[in-house]
């Protein structure tokens, strides 16, 4: 269990650096004379990398070695890091944060295939709990840490924490990590990397697009539109050319996994949730700083709460599920994401912060009931074989469903703000509108998830008693 645990940590770093970003960037706009929408990019950057290099993991983990993928996933990510604290400008920065995503995006697939390898199906709810700790948590908690050390700090502290952490993990893995599961010789497809680069980077770029104002938010929408059916083409021949591989097992992302209803239905519920969350934790620091007039360390602590919660209450969820199975979490979680959505529909520039933190704690509860469940549910549902694949097709699926909330979210509220700005109205009067709005979508596609939970089903092989405390 050594083992699980280094990427657990590995994972959680890597995650929290993603989601720092996002606050610290009026502030990285300012010391390095950076137009809005150029200082943007090194979020747009880190989220294409990742959703370029996520299709491929399935292909990697199967053709090298478990320790192989994650030393280099960690000197990349390590490397990155550096990169970005001694940057002495914005293009070495945005190479940095290149770097550093392609580290990240092996992480979660790379834990996920080598917990289904190691754990006995019927212990697997307990660690995937821990695993929805990690994707919930960390998310939950950079824009608290971003506020915190922006507060009195450069943003270069952002990374000078990261990095010791990041190399600690990388000196443990060097020494710890074993090499687990089979490897095979089957051949690099060039031809589908470049698909799958032009498919999932061009859908997530071309919603990066969406969400601007003023005369160049038509231009980019354009663009997006563009982009996106470039990516949607792409798409299509990338599946055509997986189909044909899979025949003979050398398929870059075996689209079999698939064929699981299952998995299918789980990865939805997923997407949706990916949606909602992603969407939200893009939308909510908006919200809190336009809207209710919080600082940014406000807004970060806003979230703290359910954060913790969350992270208290991830191996709980997996023992329920391990005795019970998936239904007893993911239906109330996923209504209590879909309620809390509706509430945040209703918020206006005067709602009192426990309010907010009262929501936002219940939004908590809501993800941490539906991580475990679908995560355990999902790759359980797969052949021993698939399971890189299956974590791949998973992992993808999520990346390209949170671009495309925060992309929608964004849109929705930025387009309001800015006609109820252009009409003379201060930035809270004209955000509440157009916040209500976006997290009122939010709400309706939530409800899909709320459907499709009931038809999820414990896979037959995690029946069993549960393993003893420890294990």
């Amino acid at each position: 269990m050594r083992v699980i645990w280094l990427l657990l940590v590995a994972a959680f770093v890597a995650i929290l650096n993603e989601t720092t970003m996002g606050i610290a960037i009026p502030h990285l706009n300012e010391d390095l004379g950076l137009p809005p929408e150029l200082g943007q990019w090194m979020t747009s950057a880190f989220m294409l990398t990742m959703a370029v290099v996520i299709p491929t993991t399935g292909f990697m983990l199967v053709r090298f070695t478990t320790r192989q993928v994650f030393l280099a996933a960690m000197i990349s990510f390590t490397l990155g890091t550096l990169i970005c604290l001694v940057t002495p400008g914005f293009t070495v920065l945005l190479i940095g944060r290149v770097v550093q995503a392609a580290g990240t995006g092996v992480m979660m697939p790379l834990l996920m295939t080598t917990m289904m390898n190691v754990v006995p199906p019927h212990s697997r709810g307990r660690m995937m709990g821990r695993v929805g700790l990690v994707i919930s948590l960390a998310p939950a908690i950079g824009p608290t840490l971003s506020g915190a050390v922006l507060e009195t700090l450069s943003w270069r502290w952002l990374f000078a924490i990261v990095l010791p952490i990041a190399i600690i993990a990388l000196a443990l893995g060097a020494k710890w990590m074993l090499n687990l599961g089979e490897t095979t010789h089957a051949p690099i497809d060039v031809l589908s990397i470049v698909l799958s680069a032009l498919a999932f980077g061009g859908i997530v770029f071309g919603l990066s697009q969406f969400g601007g104002h003023g005369e160049s938010a038509a231009g980019s929408a354009a663009i997006g539109w563009v982009v996106m059916a470039v990516g949607a083409a792409a798409l299509a021949v990338f599946v055509w050319r997986q189909l044909v591989l899979q025949r003979k097992d050398d398929a870059l992302l075996d689209l079999r996994v698939f064929t699981s209803r299952n998995f299918v239905v789980a990865v939805v519920v997923m997407a949706v949730v990916a949606f909602s969350m992603f969407g939200t934790f893009s939308l909510l620091p908006l919200y809190l700083q336009n809207v209710a007039g919080l600082d940014s360390l406000q807004a970060g602590l806003v979230l703290l709460p359910g954060s913790l919660l969350m992270g208290l209450l991830g191996p709980l969820m997996g023992r329920i599920y391990d005795a019970r199975g998936p239904k007893t979490l993911l239906v109330p979680g996923t209504i209590a994401i879909a309620v809390v959505m509706f509430v945040y529909s209703t918020l206006g520039a005067h709602t009192p912060v426990w309010v907010l933190i009262a929501v936002q704690t219940a939004m908590s509860l809501g993800l941490a009931a539906s991580f475990t469940p679908l995560f355990s549910a999902s790759l359980g549902s797969l052949e021993r074989r698939f399971y890189s694949h299956g974590s791949a097709a998973l992992n993808t699926l999520q990346q390209v469903a949170g671009a495309t909330g925060t992309a929608l979210l964004i849109s929705i509220y930025s387009t309001a703000l800015h006609a109820g700005e252009a009409e003379g109205l201060d930035a809270a009067t004209a955000g509440a509108p157009g916040a209500r709005g976006a997290f009122l979508v939010a709400a309706i596609v939530a409800i899909v998830a709320v459907a499709l939970s009931f038809l999820i089903r414990k896979p037959a092989d995690q029946e069993g008693p549960a393993a003893p405390a420890g294990h």
